[in-house]
């Protein structure tokens, strides 16, 4: 709490008014202020280091995590509201109803992804766990029960930015996705740690909604990848169900996987900005951060890079808006 009064100070000098630490916009979406400052992106840990935190995943698997070198400074250098948790199934649907906007899932007739036990079964030697493209999934239905307060899965790239421009014409405010720097930037919070919470893969039960014994017997082939730990979720949670991390936000980590604005690259790091990157200038994939409910402890760290296309829709993926901050 310490630091995120002392962070939020620093936020509110660099504005000639001090704007609000906490809002809530017309689909009840709460957001945090996000100070301006300077983090070290990246991770600068070897395989050989991490195999001791991860003993089940071979050295081979852990030398693939190269587009997270090198760690590097940068500087954000304007506060931003951040989604205080991902945007819930429920005010996704107020923003499809208020506007009209039919989802990539529904449009192109394809449908998403989703769970399906039967499915699972009869497919033991497949990596993929979800059944589709289909029809019968979308961001209504990701084969298992989800209520207004879930975070929403089945959201493409588009879906998202579509829901950001009709915020801001709405509101008269910009909302966006945000940059991949602004997204790790939040979740490390002013710490450089594994996790928002610190760097035991173990704990995570305690602090996210990640791939723990509440998930394992569904995926029993998987079973040694699950942390120590129940939390009753198989599945997602109810947004906001765990602690939030020093800036107030929760589920930075775990619960669903997040896009982001930027283009994928692999050797971005290496020649980007100091300030304020956003990523490659073209590309064909798309950033997204954070992990999910199903996500093994490697990739739920605050600096694991994972890429989908654009138009992708799963049942692990969704978002987590932001709103640029003004002043008075």
């Amino acid at each position: 709490m310490k630091v995120f009064l002392f962070l939020l100070c620093l936020a509110t000098t660099a504005f000639a008014q001090p704007v609000a630490p906490l809002i809530e916009n017309s689909l009840g979406m709460k957001l945090v202020l996000i100070p301006a400052g300077e983090f070290m992106m990246g991770n600068h840990e070897t395989a050989q280091a991490m195999q001791k935190s991860y003993p089940q995943l071979d050295s081979k698997r852990l030398e693939e995590l190269q587009d997270e070198k090198p760690l590097h400074k940068v500087r954000i250098s304007r506060a931003f509201y951040m989604g205080q948790t991902e945007v819930t199934v429920g005010q996704f649907a107020r923003f499809v109803e208020q506007s009209g906007y039919v989802p990539e899932s529904v449009a192109d007739g394809t449908g998403g992804y989703g769970y399906s036990a039967a499915y699972d079964r009869t497919r033991p030697e497949k990596a993929d766990a979800f059944e589709g493209r289909d029809p019968r999934y979308s961001w209504r239905n990701p084969g298992f029960a989800q209520d207004p307060s879930h975070p929403v899965l089945n959201v493409s790239w588009k879906d998202a930015m579509a829901m950001a421009d009709w915020l801001s014409r709405k509101e008269g405010a910009t909302y966006r996705l945000p940059t991949e720097a602004e997204w790790e930037y939040a979740c490390k919070a002013g710490e450089q740690r594994r996790y928002t919470h610190g760097d035991d893969p173990q704990s995570l039960a305690q602090w996210a909604n990640t791939f723990d014994a509440a998930a394992k017997p569904h995926w029993t082939r998987w079973q040694d990848m699950a942390v120590a730990g129940n939390d009753g979720h198989a599945f997602t949670s109810p947004v906001g169900s765990y602690p939030p991390n020093a800036f107030g936000l929760h589920d930075m980590v775990g619960n669903a996987w997040e896009w982001v604005s930027d283009h994928y690259g692999e050797n971005y790091y290496s020649d980007s900005p100091t300030e304020n990157p956003t990523g490659p200038a073209q590309g064909h994939l798309k950033v997204r951060r954070g992990g999910s409910w199903h996500t093994w402890s490697i990739y739920a760290r605050c600096s694991y890079r994972n890429l989908n296309a654009p138009d992708s829709r799963y049942t692990l993926l969704g978002m987590r808006l932001v709103r640029e901050a003004q002043t008075r």
